[in-house]
């Protein structure tokens, strides 16, 4: 197994570019090291408080070395001189590593040749050990000592992940070594994504991410309809516009995740996707994340300098891709976007009670069967592209939320068992005053069939009143905001007081009666346990 040690510092630009975050900095190059089978042997790393082009004799420092489990471990911090010669002690121990075999290869970042790192590099230089690294005037340095320095390049446009794949790839390709960098991996979580970068094309995920920006938007909306704050429509037109390119942008970091680059990707996709709607940005974002991986692998391959891989990745992956969706793929897109906006109105210029009916009944075993999120919010979205609220999203709110939360405070003040209330409080709290948690009705709905026919049947109800007044709204906001993002307040508020009491009052009844039958039970019970005493003796 091969080794390498890591020598560098925060440095100057490298400080505004993960340096200021030495911890996740070193974490990449180590998760990424593990992914290859290579081994972190030693480091020695001075991170400054600030930038190294602009420290002071007052700069506070610290030096990172291995702790014995193999992490980032800070071992010294004070000021930037005195870290500077607790450096110099690891630099000696890792030039004797090197010198003894122990290390065969180095990455470094923003080193300094002539005193902090000199020893190790110069034992480097004479064991003609295979050198990585960023920072263009010190591997400029090194590079003139006759170091073997197999690939290099300058900070700029590089993140801490971009650059620890591009060392581990120049590394390994060096030694023969397969390698399949992790991406998607948390700093200390090496179960991330590898292989097929298809497999993490995750449509529900992308969907539910977006949702913060399509619930902004109804809050824009709302507002716009205050007296004095009619300019607000001017916003909420803006950010219909910008739905897109939210969705590529979270579409571009779930494939590919390689931090600013698949942003940027994504962002320029999402320009340039527009005119196909949210599922158009999607197509661009899924796209854009697909061609950054890659572009960047084959630019490392080809041995560009990093600076370079990143402006290719993330620049042209983007237009590329936004492109295909601008000339060719955005009217399918709209298309289809607009075909499932149009049997749903389809069904509610048919029978809006019926409509309204048919959703509220089915909402709940759609939660359950785990439909809702795959197939229910994605509509929901699609519908408040154009107009800010759904009908499908008021079906939520009184369907869902409402009937979860009439459960949840029947079960506060009648519980069947004194045990329930406690539970039930927190769920109804979150319920009302997020708009959200539905699952917390759960234990009561399976514990009891009678409470999961009344959270149906609730549902139904709720969704027929929505369909009646022709509600349009939106979930996961806090129940007392939700009439105030609504085309018709007054008829939200009856469906959702309407849903929230019919639960209440079956959940209510259900419990009472499960009550008197497990005290007829008991009864019945004893009884028999008497009788069998009296006949023992």
């Amino acid at each position: 197994m091969k080794k390498i040690a890591i020598i560098g510092s925060s440095g100057g630009n490298l400080y505004n570019l993960g340096g200021k975050d030495p911890e996740k900095l070193l974490q990449e190059i180590i998760t990424q090291s593990d992914a290859a089978g290579l081994t972190i042997s030693a480091v020695q790393f001075i991170a400054a408080a600030e930038s190294m082009d602009s420290v002071k004799e007052t700069t506070k420092a610290t030096v990172f070395t291995l702790d014995k489990y193999g992490q980032p471990d800070e071992m010294f911090h004070g000021l930037l001189a005195e870290a500077n010669k607790a450096a110099v002690e690891l630099d000696k121990d890792i030039a004797r590593k090197i010198r003894n075999g122990h290390i065969d290869g180095l990455i470094l970042m923003s080193a300094d040749p002539e005193r902090t790192n000199k020893q190790a590099i110069e034992a480097a230089v004479e064991m003609k050990l295979p050198i990585v690294g960023t920072g263009g005037t010190s591997m400029a340095m090194i590079g003139s000592k006759g170091a073997n320095i197999i690939a290099q390049s300058g900070t700029t446009g590089t993140t801490s992940r971009t650059r620890a794949i591009s060392f581990i790839t120049s590394l390994c390709k060096i030694w023969g070594i397969k390698y399949q960098p992790i991406i998607g991996a948390s700093s200390k979580n090496h179960s991330a994504q590898q292989g097929n970068v298809f497999k993490r094309i995750n449509i529900r995920g992308i969907m539910v991410s977006a949702l913060p920006g399509f619930i902004a938007m109804a809050i824009v909306l709302a507002l716009s309809q205050i007296p004095g704050l009619s300019g607000m429509k001017e916003v909420f037109d803006v950010m219909i516009q910008a739905l897109p390119v939210v969705v590529a942008v979270i579409a571009a970091k779930q494939v590919s995740d390689l931090d600013e680059v698949s942003i940027v990707s994504g962002v320029i996709a999402g320009i340039l996707s527009v005119n196909g709607g949210i599922i158009g940005g999607i197509i661009g974002g899924i796209l854009a994340g697909i061609l950054v991986q890659f572009l960047f692998n084959k630019c490392i391959q080809w041995r560009f300098p990093m600076t370079t891989v990143n402006i290719v990745a993330g620049g042209f992956s983007g237009l590329i891709a936004g492109l295909m969706v601008y000339y060719l793929l955005a009217p399918l897109a709209l298309q289809i976007g607009d075909g499932f906006k149009a049997a749903i109105e389809l069904a509610i210029n048919f029978n809006p009670i019926l409509a309204g009916v048919v959703a509220g009944l089915l909402i709940w075993p759609a939660i359950l069967g785990g439909i809702y999120h795959a197939v229910i919010l994605p509509i929901v979205l699609l519908e408040m592209e154009k107009t800010g609220s759904s009908f499908l999203g008021a079906v939520d709110m009184v369907g869902l939320v409402m009937v979860s939360a009439g459960i949840n405070l029947a079960n506060v003040i009648a519980p069947r068992d004194k045990g329930e209330a406690a539970a039930a409080t927190p769920g109804f709290l979150i319920n009302m005053g997020f708009g959200t948690f539905v699952e917390a009705a759960y234990p009561f709905m399976f514990s009891n069939k009678a409470v999961f026919a009344g959270a149906i049947l609730s549902a139904g109800a709720g969704g027929a009143l929505v369909g009646m007044f022709n509600v349009r709204g939106t979930a996961y906001v806090p129940t007392f905001t939700a009439p105030l993002l609504t085309n018709n307040m007054a008829g939200l508020i009856i469906a959702m007081a309407a849903a929230l009491i019919l639960s209440f009052i079956i959940t209510i009844i259900a419990n009472k009666t499960a009550g008197l039958l497990r005290k007829k039970d008991n009864a019945v019970k004893g009884k028999i346990e008497n009788q069998k005493s009296y006949k023992a003796e």
